[in-house]
């Protein structure tokens, strides 16, 4: 893996994270208020499964 391969992929995820507040940033505030609800366990068990798929998907690539 080269330097362009890594800064496309951040790239990518910076488009991805901004795409839902700027397409609909009350959405997104909503969304954010419920998750401030979420307790700790909830919140790394979510994290836990991101994580993992994401490491899976780049294995597989």
């Amino acid at each position: 893996m080269d330097s362009d391969t890594l800064w496309l992929a951040l790239g990518l995820v910076l488009v991805f994270e901004g795409l839902f507040p700027f397409l609909s940033p009350r959405g997104w505030r909503q969304m954010m208020g419920r998750i401030m609800q979420v307790n700790d366990g909830q919140l790394r068990f979510f994290a836990l499964c991101s994580l993992i798929a994401g490491l899976l998907l780049i294995c597989l690539v």
